[in-house]
């Protein structure tokens, strides 16, 4: 007997077989886990947006304060030619 023919013998015998009992508060706890992680998911979500819109509107006010698009003014005075 081959390896393949052990292996369909195996599986036929687990299909073959009765169901397994599920234990009474499976759906349950599935239900609850599942509504959990929805909720944590949606939480740290809207925790990404918020803090999304705050370094928006932090760079906004930086950049309407600090205007990095304007020339600095010069440093140094022209030189004096007319002595």
């Amino acid at each position: 007997m081959s390896q393949h023919d052990r292996n369909e013998a195996a599986v036929r015998q687990l299909l073959e077989g009765a169901a397994p009992t599920v234990p009474a508060g499976l759906y349950e706890e599935a239900v609850r886990r599942g509504t959990r992680q929805l909720r944590r998911r949606r939480a740290f979500r809207r925790l990404l947006w918020l803090f999304l819109l705050a370094a928006t509107v932090a760079f906004v006010i930086w950049a309407s304060l600090t205007q990095p698009w304007v020339d600095p003014p010069s440093e140094t005075t022209p030189p004096l030619t007319r002595w």
